[in-house]
Protein backbone atom coordinates (compact mmCIF):
# COMPACT_ATOMS: atom_id res chain seq x y z
CA UNK A 1 0.00 0.00 0.00
CA UNK A 2 1.19 3.68 -0.76
CA UNK A 3 2.78 5.51 1.75
CA UNK A 4 0.93 8.62 0.23
CA UNK A 5 -1.86 9.83 2.46
CA UNK A 6 -5.04 10.10 0.91
CA UNK A 7 -8.69 10.97 2.28
CA UNK A 8 -12.08 10.41 0.62
CA UNK A 9 -14.74 12.51 1.80
CA UNK A 10 -17.88 11.81 0.76
CA UNK A 11 -20.67 14.48 0.83
CA UNK A 12 -17.42 16.74 0.11
CA UNK A 13 -19.77 19.57 -1.40
CA UNK A 14 -21.21 20.15 1.81
CA UNK A 15 -20.37 22.31 5.09
CA UNK A 16 -18.61 19.81 6.92
CA UNK A 17 -17.68 17.63 3.99
CA UNK A 18 -16.04 20.49 2.45
CA UNK A 19 -14.48 21.96 5.42
CA UNK A 20 -12.72 18.26 5.94
CA UNK A 21 -11.60 18.41 2.27
CA UNK A 22 -9.77 22.01 3.09
CA UNK A 23 -8.08 21.61 6.44
CA UNK A 24 -6.96 17.67 5.48
CA UNK A 25 -5.43 18.98 2.32
CA UNK A 26 -3.93 22.13 3.08
CA UNK A 27 -3.16 21.31 7.13
CA UNK A 28 -2.17 17.94 7.29
CA UNK A 29 -1.03 17.67 3.24
CA UNK A 30 -3.35 14.56 2.14
CA UNK A 31 -3.98 14.25 -1.49
CA UNK A 32 -8.27 14.46 -1.24
CA UNK A 33 -11.03 12.94 -3.05
CA UNK A 34 -14.10 14.04 -3.17
CA UNK A 35 -17.38 12.22 -3.20
CA UNK A 36 -20.55 14.05 -4.54
CA UNK A 37 -23.77 14.49 -6.71
CA UNK A 38 -25.03 17.47 -5.48
CA UNK A 39 -28.55 15.11 -3.56
CA UNK A 40 -28.91 18.65 -2.01
CA UNK A 41 -30.33 20.29 -4.52
CA UNK A 42 -32.69 17.28 -5.36
CA UNK A 43 -34.19 17.25 -1.63
CA UNK A 44 -34.15 21.13 -1.08
CA UNK A 45 -34.29 22.52 -4.78
CA UNK A 46 -32.36 24.95 -6.09
CA UNK A 47 -31.34 26.87 -3.01
CA UNK A 48 -29.44 23.76 -1.57
CA UNK A 49 -27.46 23.69 -4.54
CA UNK A 50 -24.03 23.00 -3.99
CA UNK A 51 -22.07 23.09 -7.13
CA UNK A 52 -20.46 26.65 -6.21
CA UNK A 53 -18.61 24.52 -3.51
CA UNK A 54 -17.56 21.65 -5.38
CA UNK A 55 -16.58 24.24 -8.11
CA UNK A 56 -14.38 26.05 -5.27
CA UNK A 57 -12.77 23.11 -3.87
CA UNK A 58 -11.14 22.59 -7.45
CA UNK A 59 -9.96 25.87 -7.95
CA UNK A 60 -8.87 26.45 -4.41
CA UNK A 61 -7.32 22.62 -3.36
CA UNK A 62 -3.96 21.01 -5.32
CA UNK A 63 -4.66 17.29 -6.05
CA UNK A 64 -8.03 17.27 -5.32
CA UNK A 65 -10.34 15.10 -7.61
CA UNK A 66 -14.08 14.94 -7.33
CA UNK A 67 -16.11 11.87 -8.14
CA UNK A 68 -19.90 11.97 -8.83
CA UNK A 69 -21.27 9.29 -7.27
CA UNK A 70 -24.66 8.43 -5.22
CA UNK A 71 -23.52 6.67 -1.81
CA UNK A 72 -26.40 4.31 -2.57
CA UNK A 73 -24.13 2.89 -5.61
CA UNK A 74 -23.28 -0.30 -4.15
CA UNK A 75 -21.17 -1.36 -7.09
CA UNK A 76 -19.29 1.93 -7.44
CA UNK A 77 -18.85 2.43 -3.99
CA UNK A 78 -16.86 -1.04 -3.47
CA UNK A 79 -14.96 -0.40 -6.82
CA UNK A 80 -13.86 3.27 -6.09
CA UNK A 81 -12.89 1.95 -2.75
CA UNK A 82 -10.61 -0.54 -4.14
CA UNK A 83 -9.37 1.85 -6.80
CA UNK A 84 -8.12 4.19 -3.93
CA UNK A 85 -7.51 2.36 -1.01
CA UNK A 86 -7.38 5.93 1.17
CA UNK A 87 -5.90 5.78 4.34
CA UNK A 88 -8.71 8.30 5.91
CA UNK A 89 -12.51 7.75 5.30
CA UNK A 90 -14.83 10.55 6.34
CA UNK A 91 -18.17 9.82 5.82
CA UNK A 92 -20.69 13.25 6.03
CA UNK A 93 -23.22 12.52 2.87
CA UNK A 94 -26.46 12.34 4.22
CA UNK A 95 -30.56 13.28 3.82
CA UNK A 96 -30.05 15.79 6.68
CA UNK A 97 -33.64 16.67 7.57
CA UNK A 98 -36.01 15.17 9.90
CA UNK A 99 -38.92 17.12 8.18
CA UNK A 100 -37.98 16.15 4.74
CA UNK A 101 -37.75 12.71 5.57
CA UNK A 102 -41.56 11.84 6.59
CA UNK A 103 -41.95 12.78 2.89
CA UNK A 104 -39.38 10.51 1.37
CA UNK A 105 -38.77 7.67 3.55
CA UNK A 106 -37.27 5.32 1.37
CA UNK A 107 -35.19 7.49 0.15
CA UNK A 108 -34.19 8.95 3.45
CA UNK A 109 -33.26 5.34 4.71
CA UNK A 110 -31.27 4.36 1.13
CA UNK A 111 -29.13 7.21 2.08
CA UNK A 112 -28.33 7.38 5.62
CA UNK A 113 -28.77 3.77 6.57
CA UNK A 114 -28.05 1.64 3.34
CA UNK A 115 -25.29 4.23 2.34
CA UNK A 116 -23.53 4.41 5.16
CA UNK A 117 -23.51 0.67 5.12
CA UNK A 118 -22.33 0.46 1.74
CA UNK A 119 -19.42 2.39 2.80
CA UNK A 120 -18.50 0.38 5.82
CA UNK A 121 -18.20 -2.59 3.78
CA UNK A 122 -16.58 -1.47 1.56
CA UNK A 123 -13.63 -0.30 3.33
CA UNK A 124 -13.58 -3.71 5.38
CA UNK A 125 -12.75 -5.18 2.07
CA UNK A 126 -10.52 -2.39 0.32
CA UNK A 127 -8.89 -0.70 3.31
CA UNK A 128 -9.67 -2.22 6.95
CA UNK A 129 -6.53 -0.48 8.52
CA UNK A 130 -7.89 3.09 7.53
CA UNK A 131 -10.40 5.00 10.17
CA UNK A 132 -13.71 5.81 9.01
CA UNK A 133 -15.31 8.78 10.44
CA UNK A 134 -18.96 9.14 10.62
CA UNK A 135 -21.05 12.40 10.75
CA UNK A 136 -23.68 11.17 12.56
CA UNK A 137 -25.99 13.52 14.89
CA UNK A 138 -27.73 14.22 18.12
CA UNK A 139 -31.24 13.00 16.62
CA UNK A 140 -30.00 9.82 17.59
CA UNK A 141 -31.40 10.56 21.30
CA UNK A 142 -34.85 11.06 19.70
CA UNK A 143 -37.44 13.54 21.57
CA UNK A 144 -35.84 11.61 25.03
CA UNK A 145 -33.55 15.19 25.72
CA UNK A 146 -37.41 16.60 26.07
CA UNK A 147 -38.20 14.20 29.31
CA UNK A 148 -35.00 16.33 31.46
CA UNK A 149 -36.40 18.83 33.70
CA UNK A 150 -36.25 21.83 32.01
CA UNK A 151 -36.19 25.67 33.31
CA UNK A 152 -37.72 28.28 31.33
CA UNK A 153 -35.54 31.73 31.30
CA UNK A 154 -36.10 35.31 29.95
CA UNK A 155 -34.86 34.19 26.35
CA UNK A 156 -33.85 30.37 26.51
CA UNK A 157 -35.44 27.21 28.25
CA UNK A 158 -32.18 25.54 29.97
CA UNK A 159 -31.82 22.13 31.93
CA UNK A 160 -32.86 22.16 36.05
CA UNK A 161 -31.53 18.56 36.20
CA UNK A 162 -27.76 19.72 37.84
CA UNK A 163 -26.87 15.65 36.15
CA UNK A 164 -26.85 17.57 33.01
CA UNK A 165 -25.15 20.87 33.33
CA UNK A 166 -22.81 20.34 31.26
CA UNK A 167 -24.94 19.50 28.62
CA UNK A 168 -26.52 15.87 27.12
CA UNK A 169 -23.51 12.68 27.05
CA UNK A 170 -23.15 10.17 25.16
CA UNK A 171 -24.44 7.53 27.94
CA UNK A 172 -27.75 9.27 27.29
CA UNK A 173 -30.47 6.93 25.91
CA UNK A 174 -31.45 6.08 22.70
CA UNK A 175 -34.52 3.90 23.23
CA UNK A 176 -38.44 5.03 23.83
CA UNK A 177 -38.69 8.10 21.78
CA UNK A 178 -40.22 9.96 19.05
CA UNK A 179 -36.80 10.29 16.24
CA UNK A 180 -38.21 11.78 13.08
CA UNK A 181 -37.65 9.22 10.32
CA UNK A 182 -34.10 10.83 9.41
CA UNK A 183 -33.29 10.46 13.24
CA UNK A 184 -33.93 6.46 13.00
CA UNK A 185 -32.38 6.20 9.44
CA UNK A 186 -29.46 8.23 10.87
CA UNK A 187 -29.51 5.73 14.20
CA UNK A 188 -29.63 2.28 11.94
CA UNK A 189 -26.03 3.75 10.21
CA UNK A 190 -25.06 4.97 13.56
CA UNK A 191 -24.90 1.99 15.16
CA UNK A 192 -23.45 -0.23 12.36
CA UNK A 193 -20.47 2.02 12.18
CA UNK A 194 -20.24 0.98 16.00
CA UNK A 195 -20.81 -2.54 15.21
CA UNK A 196 -18.21 -2.40 12.00
CA UNK A 197 -15.50 -1.29 14.63
CA UNK A 198 -16.76 -3.60 17.60
CA UNK A 199 -17.52 -6.57 15.60
CA UNK A 200 -14.89 -6.68 13.27
CA UNK A 201 -12.40 -4.46 14.77
CA UNK A 202 -12.15 -1.65 12.11
CA UNK A 203 -11.06 2.22 13.46
CA UNK A 204 -14.37 3.62 13.62
CA UNK A 205 -16.52 6.54 15.06
CA UNK A 206 -19.76 7.88 15.56
CA UNK A 207 -19.65 11.83 15.81
CA UNK A 208 -23.21 12.74 17.00
CA UNK A 209 -23.13 16.35 16.06
CA UNK A 210 -25.46 19.39 16.96
CA UNK A 211 -25.92 22.32 15.11
CA UNK A 212 -22.61 22.16 12.39
CA UNK A 213 -22.56 25.46 10.89
CA UNK A 214 -19.69 27.90 9.11
CA UNK A 215 -19.63 30.15 5.83
CA UNK A 216 -19.81 27.39 3.78
CA UNK A 217 -23.16 26.84 4.98
CA UNK A 218 -25.74 26.63 2.09
CA UNK A 219 -28.45 26.86 4.79
CA UNK A 220 -32.47 26.13 3.83
CA UNK A 221 -35.25 26.36 5.77
CA UNK A 222 -35.70 22.43 6.69
CA UNK A 223 -31.82 22.30 7.40
CA UNK A 224 -28.60 24.75 8.58
CA UNK A 225 -29.89 26.94 11.80
CA UNK A 226 -27.65 29.77 11.41
CA UNK A 227 -26.80 30.05 8.11
CA UNK A 228 -30.19 30.19 6.66
CA UNK A 229 -31.35 32.72 9.96
CA UNK A 230 -28.95 35.09 8.76
CA UNK A 231 -29.74 34.50 5.35
CA UNK A 232 -33.34 35.69 6.50
CA UNK A 233 -32.10 38.95 7.93
CA UNK A 234 -29.96 39.36 5.21
CA UNK A 235 -32.22 39.22 2.51
CA UNK A 236 -35.75 40.94 4.82
CA UNK A 237 -37.36 37.20 4.42
CA UNK A 238 -39.57 35.73 7.28
CA UNK A 239 -38.35 33.29 9.56
CA UNK A 240 -40.59 30.66 10.92
CA UNK A 241 -40.55 29.87 14.52
CA UNK A 242 -41.82 26.64 15.16
CA UNK A 243 -43.33 26.46 18.99
CA UNK A 244 -41.48 26.65 22.23
CA UNK A 245 -41.81 30.38 22.31
CA UNK A 246 -38.28 30.88 20.39
CA UNK A 247 -36.37 29.82 23.42
CA UNK A 248 -35.15 26.43 22.01
CA UNK A 249 -31.97 25.89 22.37
CA UNK A 250 -28.96 24.40 20.04
CA UNK A 251 -25.62 24.34 20.47
CA UNK A 252 -23.04 25.16 17.42
CA UNK A 253 -19.73 24.00 16.21
CA UNK A 254 -17.89 25.38 13.89
CA UNK A 255 -17.11 23.43 10.67
CA UNK A 256 -13.48 24.20 11.38
CA UNK A 257 -13.34 22.40 14.49
CA UNK A 258 -15.62 19.59 13.72
CA UNK A 259 -12.74 19.00 11.08
CA UNK A 260 -10.14 19.40 14.08
CA UNK A 261 -11.56 17.04 15.93
CA UNK A 262 -11.86 14.37 12.91
CA UNK A 263 -8.10 15.08 12.51
CA UNK A 264 -7.11 14.10 16.01
CA UNK A 265 -9.38 11.25 16.10
CA UNK A 266 -7.40 9.93 12.78
CA UNK A 267 -4.16 10.24 14.61
CA UNK A 268 -5.49 7.87 17.21
CA UNK A 269 -8.02 6.26 16.31
CA UNK A 270 -10.78 3.92 18.60
CA UNK A 271 -12.71 1.07 17.46
CA UNK A 272 -16.39 2.01 17.86
CA UNK A 273 -16.51 5.41 19.36
CA UNK A 274 -19.02 7.67 19.85
CA UNK A 275 -18.69 11.38 20.77
CA UNK A 276 -21.07 14.31 20.73
CA UNK A 277 -20.01 16.68 18.57
CA UNK A 278 -21.47 20.17 19.44
CA UNK A 279 -20.16 24.10 20.34
CA UNK A 280 -21.71 22.61 24.25
CA UNK A 281 -22.86 25.42 26.19
CA UNK A 282 -20.96 28.05 25.78
CA UNK A 283 -21.98 28.20 22.03
CA UNK A 284 -25.19 27.28 22.91
CA UNK A 285 -28.18 29.77 21.58
CA UNK A 286 -31.92 30.20 21.63
CA UNK A 287 -33.48 31.20 19.01
CA UNK A 288 -34.49 34.82 20.29
CA UNK A 289 -30.63 34.78 21.24
CA UNK A 290 -29.64 34.05 17.44
CA UNK A 291 -32.14 37.16 16.21
CA UNK A 292 -30.48 39.82 18.53
CA UNK A 293 -26.85 38.12 17.74
CA UNK A 294 -27.73 39.15 13.85
CA UNK A 295 -29.15 41.97 14.59
CA UNK A 296 -26.18 43.49 16.13
CA UNK A 297 -24.13 42.09 13.58
CA UNK A 298 -25.94 43.13 10.41
CA UNK A 299 -27.71 46.43 11.97
CA UNK A 300 -30.83 44.80 10.62
CA UNK A 301 -34.18 43.89 12.10
CA UNK A 302 -34.59 40.13 11.88
CA UNK A 303 -38.38 39.76 10.36
CA UNK A 304 -40.16 36.60 11.85
CA UNK A 305 -43.59 35.30 12.33
CA UNK A 306 -44.45 32.99 15.43
CA UNK A 307 -46.27 29.70 14.56
CA UNK A 308 -47.74 27.92 17.51
CA UNK A 309 -46.80 23.98 17.05
CA UNK A 310 -43.50 22.44 17.42
CA UNK A 311 -41.88 20.37 14.78
CA UNK A 312 -42.25 16.39 15.78
CA UNK A 313 -39.85 15.26 17.74
CA UNK A 314 -37.92 18.28 17.61
CA UNK A 315 -35.71 19.35 21.12
CA UNK A 316 -37.08 21.61 23.38
CA UNK A 317 -33.14 22.16 25.13
CA UNK A 318 -29.90 20.35 23.70
CA UNK A 319 -26.37 21.08 24.27
CA UNK A 320 -23.64 18.47 23.88
CA UNK A 321 -21.58 17.21 26.83
CA UNK A 322 -18.13 17.55 25.83
CA UNK A 323 -16.22 16.20 28.75
CA UNK A 324 -15.56 12.78 26.75
CA UNK A 325 -14.41 14.54 23.60
CA UNK A 326 -11.66 16.52 25.87
CA UNK A 327 -10.43 13.64 27.81
CA UNK A 328 -9.93 11.26 24.80
CA UNK A 329 -8.49 13.90 22.99
CA UNK A 330 -7.00 16.46 25.41
CA UNK A 331 -5.44 18.95 22.17
CA UNK A 332 -8.72 19.13 20.89
CA UNK A 333 -11.20 22.20 21.84
CA UNK A 334 -13.66 24.68 20.75
CA UNK A 335 -11.67 27.65 19.00
CA UNK A 336 -14.57 29.58 16.89
CA UNK A 337 -16.97 31.21 19.32
CA UNK A 338 -20.63 31.19 18.76
CA UNK A 339 -20.45 35.53 17.80
CA UNK A 340 -16.99 34.79 15.32
CA UNK A 341 -19.20 32.14 13.48
CA UNK A 342 -22.31 34.43 12.80
CA UNK A 343 -20.00 37.36 12.12
CA UNK A 344 -18.57 34.58 9.45
CA UNK A 345 -21.50 33.42 8.24
CA UNK A 346 -22.51 37.35 7.42
CA UNK A 347 -19.68 37.91 5.53
CA UNK A 348 -19.91 34.79 3.67
CA UNK A 349 -23.87 35.00 2.26
CA UNK A 350 -23.03 39.04 1.78
CA UNK A 351 -20.05 37.74 -0.55
CA UNK A 352 -22.13 35.31 -2.32
CA UNK A 353 -24.65 37.93 -2.63
CA UNK A 354 -22.78 40.36 -4.36
CA UNK A 355 -20.87 37.77 -6.57
CA UNK A 356 -24.27 36.45 -7.61
CA UNK A 357 -25.39 40.17 -8.54
CA UNK A 358 -22.20 40.98 -10.40
CA UNK A 359 -22.12 37.79 -12.56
Amino acid sequence: MSTKKTILVTGSSGLIGSEVCTYFSRELGYTVNGLDNNQRAVFFGPQGDTRWNQRRLSNELSGFTHTEMDIRDRAGVLRLMRELRPTVVVHTAAQPSHDLAAAIPFDDFDTNAVGTMNLLEACRQACPESPFVHMSTNKVYGDAPNRIALRELETRWDFADPLYAHGIPETFTIDQSKHSLFGASKLAGDAMVQEYGRYFGLPTCCLRGGCLTGPNHTGVELHGFLSYLVKCNLEGRTYKIFGYKGKQVRDNIHSLDVARFMAAFVEAPRAGEVYNLGGGKANSTSILEAFDLAERITGKAQDYTYIDQNRSGDHICYYSDLRKMREHYPSWDITQSLEDTMEQIVEAWEARSHSLASA
